[in-house]
């Protein structure tokens, strides 16, 4: 295998990656969405709650920022949920992407 051809392997497998993160991040922000307006709460009162910066929950559900696990731990506690619901539900809204 040539350098080169090293190279064009690991673009693509960092393009690839980096594509399916972005797909994760845009359905997580659909989720934390999809909660939080169901709870009639503001991206504030998001941020708030969650200790977070009061900018982070739009960064999240427009799909620019991804989560860590802490942030997604805190953002379930505020939800009233598990961590591993909103994943599972960041899952069932992969398929819908």
């Amino acid at each position: 295998m040539t350098n080169v051809t090293a190279a064009v392997i690991v673009v693509a497998t960092v393009t690839t990656m980096t594509k399916r993160r972005d797909k994760v991040a845009k359905a997580f922000g659909r989720v934390v969405r999809e909660m939080r307006n169901a709870l009639s709460m503001s991206q504030e009162d998001l941020a708030g709650e969650a200790g977070l910066d009061r900018t982070y929950p739009s960064l999240l559900e427009t799909g620019k920022r991804t989560p860590t696990l802490t942030v997604i731990m805190s953002i379930a506690r505020v939800f009233s949920v598990t961590a591993a619901w909103l994943v599972k539900r960041t899952e069932e809204e992969l398929k819908r992407l």
